[in-house]
């Protein structure tokens, strides 16, 4: 496992694509908790929820890094490094 996360410089300015995950609200499944990519804003279900869709969006997309789009939650995960990250400024805040 990595020391530090290299794929920082791929976090971009992103919008939610959507308030729940995209692939359940369209098969009318249900999730677990939500998860948001970080390069691109969609919005997909955790690997506790049956379809993984985050997980299957990063598997497709290379999108290395996510965010917890549950309330009250402040934390990112990087796929690639298979770790937690600390510091990353939400959307439209600089860091101090």
């Amino acid at each position: 496992m990595a020391e530090f996360c290299a794929h920082t410089d791929q976090i971009h300015d992103v919008q939610p694509s959507a308030a729940g995950c995209e692939e359940c609200l369209k098969t009318g499944d249900t999730w677990v908790h939500l998860r948001e990519c970080l390069s691109c804003g969609k919005v997909g279900c955790c690997d506790s929820s049956k379809n993984k869709h985050a997980t299957q969006h990063f598997q497709k997309s290379g999108h290395p890094i996510i965010r917890s789009f549950e309330p009250g939650e402040d934390w990112e995960w990087c796929y690639v490094d298979e770790m937690l990250i600390d510091g990353i400024p939400a959307a439209g805040q600089e860091s101090a």
